[in-house]
């Protein structure tokens, strides 16, 4: 294949340091998963979560989550245009519908439709790190999460600090960010403000993004309370981004908001962890942004809700109970005006045996919505310590989707919903192996998913309207194996990093036209080489390989260099270096090479 003699080389230079035998940080040995009710350390856990570091961010060749997560094999972001502007976001094959995104353990999912998902990413500069949950997640999560979920944890006050940052580039770029950071004896605040525009890599791509984030926690009485606000408008140009790559005027303006209120009650046995939030997304599609008249779509999301998260030790082991409510309000000039009441209890128990060296852990969720009724989600997870270092897991889970309103209700010259649909379903289950030293991790993870009603749009007759239906059946199995690799080499350390993912989807033959077909990553490779040589310099390069079941494949390179000197920090970022062209969905072409010089500046 073609991404085989990358793998040689990284395989050779791991053996050539191997007798270098130090003991770097045990990093994610002291990562905690907080995005479920059971905290865990990163290798307890018994199911295949990758975590991407705050240094993994820093040495990641780009500027945005968008193009961050697809440097992890089994992650499928098929952007339209230039730094992350609109993209949907998949897991392990599944729909941009069917992959939930939290900030902060605060679900962000939009009710109207999965390509707003990733609006609400926030910039990288203000992200700790990003925990990657993939397999049947319903029990742990709830809705959307149907093949996975992808946890955003803010960054935490570490003292007063100013800081800029600006950066120039090909296609007219220009960014730029402040960020203040304030400590007090109860209290510390975070707040960052940045703006990104661009000239756009070719006709109607042009954009100009605002960003607005605040982070304050109190510590009263001993209980701590964070309170988190994020609001983020984009406006571009969208040409071939939605319907015919031939609509090349197309042009839209979103907003997302966030606001959200936890703290933390902490006694011996008992930990609870309540909160309250609001999630609000605007969206404005015009077909030709000139006249506005001919098509215009307007939608106001808002979801508002609470949550309690709580867990319980006991001699038995640890029980994890909750309960989430929500209510889902939708103005709209096409979907018209809906809402939804929803509630999700749930519930797991977390038995350690033999020493301590088996875990089981059965749950269930139970949803209740006020236009799709009472579903109930069971799943399990098991793990088994073979030593220290190495441990064979596995899980199954039922899992599913309710429609969006966009599957309900669109209506547009060519396109149709149906207000009869039903949710999707599917079983899925997983074994996997971890073995971790600190120093060198791997996994393998094997997976299969079962999905039922997945909701397609089809006709019968070339001239009829395309119907939103629930006609498909599919088995989506595969293998994925990760594999990071830490060694010390000249004084400094360096960092290998490989990721490998393999995907066979059996679709059931659909009689009828069909508008979406299944083209999934067959074949996705992934790796990264980060380095240093000199005290303040660092270097780093990403590959990418992508083979789609269509058939369509494609190799993206990526490199950073980043250069340190007291409070400065100098970074050249180089994108697609070899002029790849590709695509990645609605035959949008992606940028060729570009380059992002930046300049941040840190206050004391």
């Amino acid at each position: 294949m073609k991404f085989t003699p990358l793998f040689i080389l990284l395989v050779l230079l791991s053996m050539a340091t191997q007798a270098q035998n130090l003991e770097l940080e045990h990093v994610l040995d002291s990562v905690i998963i907080t995005s479920t009710r059971i905290d865990l350390p990163f290798s307890e856990n018994s199911r295949t979560i990758t975590v991407i570091t705050k240094d993994d961010i820093k040495k990641s060749a780009t500027n945005n989550v968008a193009d961050l997560l697809q440097q992890f094999a089994g992650v499928d972001v098929r952007r339209r245009g230039a730094s992350g502007m609109q993209a949907d976001l998949y897991i392990r094959g599944g729909g941009f519908d069917q992959t939930l995104l939290l900030i902060d353990g605060i679900k962000v999912d939009d009710a109207q439709t999965g390509h707003h998902t990733l609006n609400m990413a926030l910039p990288i500069e203000l992200i700790e790190r990003i925990e990657i949950i993939k397999g049947p997640a319903a029990r742990v999560f709830g809705q959307n999460a149907f093949t996975g979920a992808v946890n955003i944890v803010t960054i935490k006050n570490t003292g007063d600090q100013v800081s800029i940052n600006a950066q120039a580039g090909s296609y007219g770029q220009l960014h730029g960010s402040v960020l203040v950071a304030s400590q007090y004896e109860n209290s510390s605040h975070i707040v960052q403000v940045s703006r990104n525009t661009s000239e756009g890599y070719r006709y109607n791509t042009e954009y100009d993004n605002q960003n607005y984030f605040i982070k304050s926690s109190f510590n009263t009485k001993n209980t701590p309370i964070d309170v988190i606000a994020s609001f983020q408008e984009r406006k571009f140009g969208a040409n071939g981004f939605y319907s015919s790559p031939s609509a090349i005027n197309q042009y839209q303006e979103t907003q997302a908001s966030l606001v959200g209120v936890s703290t933390e009650i902490r006694t011996e046995k008992l930990t609870l962890k309540p909160k309250l939030y609001w999630r609000r997304n605007q969206d404005t599609y015009v077909f030709v942004r000139e006249n506005p008249s001919i098509y215009r779509n307007l939608h106001q999301t808002n979801n508002v809700g609470a949550a309690v998260n709580a867990s319980y030790t006991s001699k038995m082991g640890v029980t994890g109970f909750g309960v989430d409510v929500a209510k889902v309000y939708l103005s709209s000039n096409n979907l018209g005006d809906r809402n939804r009441f929803t509630t999700t209890l749930f519930l797991e128990h977390r038995f350690k045996l033999l020493n301590n060296k088996l875990d089981i852990t059965p749950g269930v969720a139970v949803n209740y919505f006020s236009d799709f009724k009472f579903h109930a989600f069971p799943g399990l997870d098991l793990g088994y310590k073979l030593n220290d270092d190495l441990k064979i897991y596995g899980n199954i889970g039922y899992t599913y989707r309710i429609p969006t309103y966009t599957d309900l209700y669109y209506s547009d010259p060519t396109t149709l919903g149906n207000e009869d649909l039903d949710p999707e379903e599917a079983i899925a289950e997983e074994l996997g192996l971890k073995f971790n030293t600190g120093r060198f991790n791997a996994s393998l993870a094997l997976f299969n998913r079962d999905s039922k009603k997945l909701i397609d749009y089809v006709k019968e007759n070339e001239t009829d309207l395309w119907v939103a239906t629930n006609i498909r059946d599919l088995n989506t199995k595969g293998v994925e194996f990760n594999t990071t690799y830490g060694f010390t080499l000249g004084g400094f350390n360096q960092n290998i990093k490989g990721g490998y993912t393999f995907l066979k989807d059996n679709l059931k033959e659909v009689s009828n036209f069909s508008k979406y077909s299944i083209n999934s990553l067959k074949h996705h490779a992934t790796a990264g080489l980060q380095t240093q040589f000199l005290k303040n310099l660092s270097q780093n390069i990403i590959y990418k390989y992508a083979e789609r079941t269509s058939g369509e494949s494609y190799t993206v390179v990526d490199a950073s260099v980043n250069y340190k000197l007291k409070t400065m920090e100098f970074s050249i970022l180089a994108n697609n270096i070899f002029n790849t062209d590709y695509t990645e969905t609605n035959l949008v072409p992606m940028p060729k090479g570009n380059l992002l010089f930046g300049l941040k500046y840190k206050f004391k």
